[in-house]
């Protein structure tokens, strides 16, 4: 399994990717702020509903009774843990999760089949603090946005170019863009930044 992601709509109706990796073998699943994957705006979800975890081959979902309102796979109340299947659809409360692996599907609308985004963990806060910059003009979800030049994200990170620029060479080898023709590359990087989750549009 080259990776795997699930995906969600967030309290706006936005699309969320969250890329599962080995390396982070639990991602809890809650209304607390402090879940890994935090759903504040669903009242009926608990402060810790239910997690994903890696179990050495597969990744399963697991609500050990902890939930007020259940876990739900496929329709079937959830008990235990459950391996993950491709196209598995977790339901907790009103928010609906469907499960992807990488290497398994294509997906051409956000290219995840051969562009892994990283999770927000993985990022330092240098390279999230140009990334957020380069997306920033994104902000009112406008058609016609283009990524902040690096003279303005120099700019406002008191930043030289070349610090700006090394930062960008290393997010897109990190977004594995790193092939693209040199003027894709940073359309790119913010496209898949956002659709990711990785940067969230209140951070713009």
């Amino acid at each position: 399994m080259e990776g795997a992601i699930l995906r969600y709509s967030d309290a706006g109706g936005r699309r969320r990717d969250v890329e599962l990796e080995p390396t982070t073998p639990r991602l809890t699943i809650g209304r607390a702020a402090t879940a890994d994957i935090p759903l504040p705006w669903a009242t009926e979800v608990s402060r810790l509903h239910a997690a994903v975890e890696w179990l050495g081959t597969h990744w399963a979902i697991v609500d050990d009774g902890l939930s007020r309102n259940g876990t739900f796979v496929n329709g079937e109340r959830l008990t235990g843990r459950r391996r993950l299947t491709v196209g598995d659809r977790i339901r907790i409360a009103s928010v609906t999760f469907s499960y992807h692996e990488l290497s398994a599907e294509s997906d051409d609308s956000t290219g995840l089949s051969s562009v892994r985004s990283p999770v927000a963990r993985s990022l330092t806060e240098a390279q999230r603090a140009v990334l957020v910059a380069l997306c920033r003009p994104y902000k009112h979800d406008s058609v016609f946005a283009t990524p902040a030049p690096n003279q303005a994200i120099a700019e406002e990170l008191f930043l030289s170019i070349d610090a700006v620029k090394t930062h960008l060479r290393t997010l897109f080898t990190k977004f594995g863009i790193e092939d693209l023709p040199q003027n894709q590359k940073r359309g790119r990087l913010a496209e898949l930044a956002l659709q990711s989750g990785v940067i969230s549009e209140r951070e713009l």
